[in-house]
């Protein structure tokens, strides 16, 4: 197919716009009220002007109410543009905020100013999802810039509120415009995905985010006897949760890893100074959970550990779900979007690529849920969330030809 070799060289010629886009993107800080921030609006409207360079059918901004955040609302974008000859669309979805930096001292420049080292790009977001988000615009625009009509009617869309539940991204956008997608459109979340592009993501675990809640009696460290220390009770606490781990121990080779995961992460601050025992202690537990448990099983083994250790101690131990998501339907392995993927990858890389399952929650969730087959597919470098987080050029490129074998059947 000459035109599809034309466009691959022109994708090939994009390093620049590549390096140019991510450090604009960076620059934008797309926090929401969660993680410090007041939401998506300058990221979202920098995507909305790339978006109308390129002339699209349809273009419209989602604004899901949020009186927390910038004038009152989160934005999403889509955009369409159509061909009407094919009755399905090519949607590649991918989300606009992010998550804080973290430890400042852990990275080795700004967070928010793009630093390129050789293939490298290092900044927050420009793997989650900025990579995403990017190989598929980028895929488009060599089609249309190399003069050739689209095969399929493509859709790309920017969502809100990835990182803290999507209640105000994609979970707003299928409750007020979900007719915008169907059973025959072939859906991709660009969102997750191996070092070699190889995995098609169709199954994801349940999550449940754990917060327990460990209260003693708080006095001078001198006189440990006057009270009851929390802090230790939520340290014999954390030790007794990997229990967890040994009573549900099933493995699926589906799932990388192929195991149920119970993590202890989050620990709020307690008493501001060392000569005082804390009275409280709070953390939280990330539990990623094989389909074949119940995720109300989990919750219940959870909160017996806490009420054994607390008996024990003489302690008051609250457990309470702080989020919780449901395993969904996993997409079929013989689905038209997994097909396709398959054989697109092969096209571009050739390598076979194949579906699994992962641990991590994705917005394919919510699709899912709506009955809508969907893909999670892009080659990463597996940053997110870390210091230096980092994608390589090399990779966005090459995914932008997989997602122009899409857009040109």
């Amino acid at each position: 197919m000459p035109e599809l070799e034309k466009v691959f060289k022109r994708i090939d010629g994009y390093r620049e716009e590549v390096i140019q886009i991510q450090a604009e993107l960076t620059s934008r800080k797309a926090l929401g009220p969660e993680n410090g921030g007041t939401g998506e609006h300058e990221k979202a409207g920098f995507i909305m002007e790339l978006f109308k360079k390129m002339n699209p059918d349809i273009l419209d901004e989602i604004r899901a109410p949020d009186e927390r955040a910038q004038d009152g609302y989160r934005p999403s974008l889509i955009a369409q543009w159509k061909n009407s000859k094919k009755e399905m669309t090519v949607w590649v979805l991918s989300h606009s905020d992010i998550v804080p930096p973290g430890d400042l001292s852990l990275w080795n420049s700004d967070p928010y100013k793009t630093r390129v080292e050789g293939d490298r790009i290092i900044g927050r977001g420009v793997e989650d999802n900025q990579h995403g988000f990017i190989s598929s615009y980028l895929a488009l625009k060599a089609v249309l810039d190399s003069g050739y009509e689209l095969n399929r009617t493509v859709g790309l869309a920017a969502v809100a509120d990835e990182e803290t539940g999507s209640a105000y991204g994609l979970g707003y956008l299928l409750k007020k415009h979900g007719e915008q997608f169907n059973k025959n459109d072939l859906i991709i979340v660009p969102d997750g995905g191996n070092e070699d592009g190889t995995m098609i993501e169709v199954a994801e675990k349940s999550m449940l985010w754990v917060k327990f809640t460990v209260t003693g009696k708080q006095c001078h460290a001198s006189t440990p006897d006057k009270g009851k220390n929390s802090l230790f009770g939520a340290a014999r606490l954390i030790v007794t949760l990997e229990r967890l781990k040994k009573k549900f121990n099933i493995s699926d080779d589906l799932f990388r890893p192929p195991i149920s995961t119970f993590e202890p992460t989050k620990m709020e601050a307690n008493v501001p100074n060392i000569n005082t025992i804390p009275g409280r202690d709070i953390f939280y537990v990330d539990c990623r959970i094989l389909p074949c448990y119940r995720v109300d099983e989990i919750f219940a083994a959870c909160r017996e550990i806490g009420d054994e250790t607390g008996s024990e101690l003489g302690l008051e131990i609250q457990v309470e779900i702080t989020y919780r998501e449901d395993a969904k339907e996993p997409t079929s392995p013989d689905a038209p979007v997994v097909k396709s993927l398959t054989k697109a990858i092969k096209r571009v890389t050739g390598k076979d690529a194949r579906p699994m399952g992962i641990g991590g929650g994705t917005v394919a969730a919510f699709f899912r849920q709506a009955g809508l087959p969907v893909a999670v597919w892009s080659t990463v470098s597996d940053t997110a969330h870390q210091p230096n987080e980092y994608c390589l050029i090399s990779n966005v490129l090459a995914d932008a030809k997989v997602f122009a074998c899409l857009y040109m059947d």
